[in-house]
């Protein structure tokens, strides 16, 4: 029987798993419309009934997409002024404003990736869309803020702040969800971001960048196949150069050549097409290498093309206007990458019974935008995992046990940050 995820948790989780929340950037002809609105405020019943206070509950500032490294494809979404306003935010608070010093903050999303279904729990196990990434987390960190609140320290002395935000799947990567919270000074001096990790404290997050090399070329009817561009040909060989030149060629960064897409019909030379990489790295400067990397081998590899084919009968024009009908652009691009490190805060996660991360890279998630935060340690830790939950794919679940355990830590956490903070400076309420 649970202690701290109690039958109101239960209950609560498969209410936010019946409602979609669906990123529009992710949503498929199938998936219903985002209800994440209605999410955010039972979410925000929920926590009230445990102390905390709304701060926030708004759509993100259209100004917040005016920024470096916003994503092209949210750009794109923003057009249609539906786009932001149908994805609200939620800051909330358990204690008076303090110092960053007397302040602890997790964050957890609420928006999923697409696949919508029909919640279910056996007495074991939830199953449903963002069962384990990341409504389940968001549920459990509630749990164990609960239990954490009825500490004579927590309020009185320190502050919890809660962000339960939109915009972390689809590619969004928090531009219009996280990052404008952080940058108007919501967090701590310790930060958690709750995404699946098993329960190992993380303190890196991967950055990722994405590369789009377009080909621009013209259709030819397969009777007279050298009259066109062939950009099939084209592409599937800079997929293949590319994944055998860029494959290690930046430690610590992860390559995926992903999808390729020129045409669906037999009998005609399709002579526009797209090919997408997906590139992450572990830190900053090696983004920035990765990039100048793929830029290099991309040239290299139309000039490879052309030798290869200029002498051909079928695929001669394609090879002689190779560079000329070939764009290299960026869909999204210069992110930070988070890398924390501080004795201290670890300690205290490990104590909290936060498992060790040694080795472990990290993932992308938004967490990246409290990099560099100063006085301010950052780590993600979640119940589940991403691969082994199902997490993005069909049958995603997450089970009792591990929401229960998570809501402990949570709790033991904070309560453990509470007494760690010095009595001299304290900051007690009128």
């Amino acid at each position: 029987m649970s202690d701290l995820f109690t039958g109101r948790h239960r209950k609560l989780l498969l209410d936010l798993l019946r409602l979609p929340s669906v990123n529009p950037l992710e949503a498929g002809p199938d998936d219903p419309p985002s209800r994440l609105p209605e999410i955010l405020q039972r979410y925000a019943t929920a926590a009230a009934e445990a102390g905390f206070s709304t701060v926030r509950l708004a759509s993100p500032p259209a100004a917040c997409l005016d920024r470096p490294g916003v994503p092209s494809t949210v750009r794109a979404a923003a057009r249609d002024p539906r786009f932001l306003a149908d994805q609200p935010s939620l800051l909330l608070r358990l204690g008076p404003e303090r110092s960053r010093a007397h302040t602890v903050m997790f964050n957890v999303h609420l928006d999923t990736v697409a696949g919508h279904t029909p919640p279910a729990f056996d007495g074991v196990r939830f199953t449903g869309r963002g069962a384990v990434d990341a409504k389940g987390p968001a549920v459990a960190l509630l749990a164990g803020l609960r239990a954490a609140a009825s500490h004579p320290a927590v309020g009185p002395d320190v502050t919890v702040l809660l962000q339960a935000v939109a915009g972390e799947e689809g590619g969004a990567l928090g531009t219009y969800g996280t990052r404008p919270l952080l940058e108007a000074g919501h967090h701590g001096r310790l930060n958690v971001f709750c995404e699946p990790t098993g329960l190992r404290a993380l303190p890196r997050a991967t950055a990722a960048m994405t590369a789009r090399i377009t080909v621009a070329g013209e259709d030819a009817v397969d009777d007279h196949p050298d009259a066109g561009h062939n950009a099939t040909v084209l592409l599937g060989f800079l997929a293949q150069h590319l994944a055998a030149r860029l494959d290690g060629a930046v430690p610590g960064t992860r390559v995926c050549v992903a999808g390729l897409h020129t045409g669906r019909t037999h009998n005609r030379v399709h002579g526009t097409g797209t090919l997408l990489m997906n590139l992450s790295y572990r830190r900053t400067a090696d983004g920035d290498r990765l990039k100048t990397e793929v830029t290099r081998h991309v040239a290299d590899g139309l000039h490879r093309f052309t030798e290869l084919f200029a002498n051909g009968r079928e695929f001669a024009r394609t090879a002689r206007d190779a560079a000329r009908i070939t764009r290299l652009g960026w869909d999204k691009q210069g992110l930070p990458a988070l890398d924390d490190s501080d004795p201290w805060a670890e300690e205290l996660l490990a104590r909290a019974g936060a498992r060790p991360a040694a080795g472990d890279p990290g993932f992308t998630c938004d967490a990246i935008w409290a990099a560099g935060l100063d006085d301010a340690f950052t780590t993600v830790l979640g119940p589940g995992c991403l691969a082994a939950n199902r997490a993005h794919a069909p049958g995603e679940f997450v089970d009792l046990a591990d929401l229960e355990e998570f809501a402990g830590v949570v709790r033991r956490l904070v309560t453990f940050f509470a007494e760690a903070v010095p009595a001299e400076s304290t900051q007690r309420p009128p």
